[in-house]
């Protein structure tokens, strides 16, 4: 079959767009002719790919959201396909991947009436319509059974169009029996000796994936335990402004290392401590179990969709909705004691051993391709 995937921009740190590329690679496998649409590509790119860049776009987002939808829809009119699996909301998807939380949802919860008033809401409300409704035929792949519950009950979308896929780490960053000796390599390269504990954050969109709460919180940890040397990394594509102030702020300048977007994130995860999730919206939270398969135990909010593992797995600590700072300072205090690192670590890799976390893409395809094959085989006739 020949088939396109969609979606707004592609970098190469970003967890959609992994869960995008390995689609992609899945399906060229079983013999498939992959076309991608999308408005930036960075990166590098993958060579069995038809990849079609939208021309530049100005405006809003809004705005630019629609021309963009405009153009594919014409080049899909000369350059027809049999499938279309968008990863972001828009009208006209035969495949949804449903990779970001319910907008309606969290509008409602944290935004005010004036907010809901306005045309941004009104764009991607109907979006996300366009995608949910009863009427629809999108059918769409979910990351997290709390996501499911929250879209089927804004919109009543039948459960016969909703699957509900297992999640997908990649093979590389499960532990290595030479962990080892990788940590203290990559701990050296870090700069860090053994006696520097050292949290990690990893995360392209700093203020949803919730880093001024780690910031605040580290500094707490270094208040409460001045004698200690200690480092929090940052790993991810996005602005350091705001954030480097508040580093300063909390005189914590000295501790914080922002690397930008890695390409050695399993050499991360083996040369820390403890990873601090602390986010404010996650429709899964990939990188939570990327560290427990890795052996690194966990500090994460419920407001993450795959936050149930980590608590079923007794790899770490969950803070409850709503967030609360004195909580999460109280989370990393536990961080020092070396023996409940231990447990944490021992519990998930033995979970990371006996539960199906690898599978998504696999999953997925097969999905993608019975219900193509049968939407093919109807218009056929």
């Amino acid at each position: 079959m020949r088939l396109a995937f969609v979606l707004y921009k592609y970098f190469p740190y970003g967890g959609l767009q992994r869960d995008c590329a390995r689609f992609i690679e899945e399906l060229h496998q079983r013999g498939h002719d992959c076309r991608v649409y999308c408005t930036d590509w960075q990166g590098g790119t993958l060579a069995f790919v038809d990849l079609r860049v939208a021309p530049p776009s100005r405006g809003s987002n809004v705005r630019r959201n629609e021309r963009f939808l405009q153009w594919v829809q014409a080049d899909l009119a000369t350059d027809p396909v049999d499938g279309i699996i968008g990863f972001n909301k828009m009208p006209g998807l035969d495949v949804y991947f449903a990779g970001d939380p319910c907008f309606i949802d969290s509008a409602l919860e944290n935004r005010n009436l004036l907010y809901r008033l306005g045309w941004r809401f009104r764009h991607f409300a109907a979006w996300e319509k366009a995608v949910f409704d009863p009427a629809s035929t999108t059918r769409i792949l979910l990351i997290s059974a709390s996501e499911q519950r929250k879209f089927e009950r804004h919109y009543h979308t039948p459960s016969a169009r909703m699957h509900l896929l297992p999640p997908g780490v990649a093979t590389d960053r499960r532990r290595p029996p030479d962990a080892v000796s990788r940590r203290a390599g990559a701990r050296h390269a870090l700069g860090l000796t053994h006696d520097v504990h050292t949290l990690l954050f990893i995360g392209s969109g700093f203020i949803t994936k919730g880093l001024d709460r780690a910031i605040r919180a580290l500094s707490r940890l270094q208040a409460a335990h001045p004698e200690r040397r200690m480092r929090l990394l940052v790993a991810g594509q996005d602005r350091v402004g705001r954030f480097g102030i508040l580093t300063s702020r909390q005189k914590v300048h000295d501790k914080v290392t922002f690397l930008g977007g890695r390409d050695d994130i399993p050499d991360l995860l083996l040369a820390a401590d403890t990873l601090v999730h602390p986010a404010r919206s996650e429709a899964a939270g990939i990188v939570l179990l990327e560290a427990m398969v890795a052996g690194l135990p966990v500090i994460a909010t419920a407001a993450c969709g795959y936050a149930h593992h980590i608590e079923a797995a007794g790899a770490g600590i969950i803070l409850p909705e709503p967030f609360n700072q004195a909580s999460l300072n109280d989370a990393l205090l536990q961080t020092m004691n070396a023996e409940f690192l231990a447990q944490c670590r021992a519990r998930g890799l033995a979970y990371a051993g006996r539960e199906d976390l690898y599978s998504q893409h696999i999953t997925g395809a097969d999905i993608i391709e019975q219900v193509l094959s049968e939407t093919v085989s109807v218009s056929d006739v």
